[in-house]
């Protein structure tokens, strides 16, 4: 089958031209050791990367990653950098535990003390006019190119006050998409508490937990949280809006 055939209820077939969302292997170096390989899009890598290492807690600021290197090789890309400051020591701990994972049945309890470690609360901020975020949502497509020409990637965007879009990052992985534009914000020495981040995604602990860790204030998605992205958010007192749509928007902390 050279090209997708599309049938329809009634049994016609047509050929149709489809674009797919590129996901490869990006592999994370730092300081020389491999930390993480993710399936990602090919674009943005270095706001990934940096982004990526804030969210993981590797780098406090901006200027703890530096020659920061994109390569493509043959079966992906590879991303290296080098890291100064607090996060080495938790990159040699990762490191060695990840060796050691293969023969140690301990190894998950670390990582679900990691989960339940609790976030730090964000600052008091204003609350988020409604009408800011009718306005990102009607404009947000503009930003989507990927997303135009696949209808297969996410997109996360950072917002002003007023519903402006500033920056704006698409991957694959609602995930990477975010660790982009928080690599992008960091780079322009944007806060992100100066406005809100707006998600397609699905609201899930991980996407609260990122932007939280970023700075974020306020966070708006697509889709609704799980129970988890709830109670996080909560506790954290980021304010988060959910299931936002062209004509209404569920305000849930």
């Amino acid at each position: 089958m050279t090209s997708p055939v599309e049938i329809s209820r009634s049994g016609e077939r047509r050929d149709v031209a489809r674009q797919w969302v590129p996901e490869v292997p990006v592999a994370l170096e730092f300081n020389g050791l491999a930390y993480a390989v993710m399936m990602a899009s090919p674009m943005d890598l270095e706001d990934f990367a940096l982004g990526f290492a804030l969210t993981e807690g590797l780098a406090r600021k901006p200027s703890d990653l530096s020659d920061i290197d994109v390569v493509e090789v043959e079966k992906g890309w590879i991303v290296r950098a080098s890291l100064t400051g607090l996060g080495i020591e938790q990159l040699t701990e990762r490191v060695r535990a990840r060796v050691a994972e293969s023969s140690c049945g301990l190894c998950g309890i670390e990582n679900l003390d990691a989960v339940a470690k609790p976030l730090p609360e964000v600052p008091q901020h204003a609350a988020l006019d409604p009408q800011a975020i009718f306005r990102a949502l009607g404009d947000l497509r503009d930003y989507q190119r990927l997303g135009r020409a696949t209808g297969a990637a996410h997109a996360a965007a950072f917002v002003t006050e007023d519903g402006t879009i500033l920056h704006a990052r698409e991957d694959v992985g609602r995930h990477n998409a975010m660790d982009k534009l928080i690599g992008a914000l960091a780079k322009a020495g944007q806060s992100p508490a100066e406005g809100f981040i707006l998600s397609t995604a699905r609201c899930s602990y991980e996407i609260v937990e990122k932007a939280v860790r970023a700075g974020a204030t306020r966070l708006v998605t697509i889709s609704l949280p799980t129970g988890m992205a709830v109670d996080r958010a909560r506790a954290a007192r980021l304010s988060l809006w959910c299931l936002a749509r062209d004509d209404s928007v569920l305000l849930v902390n």
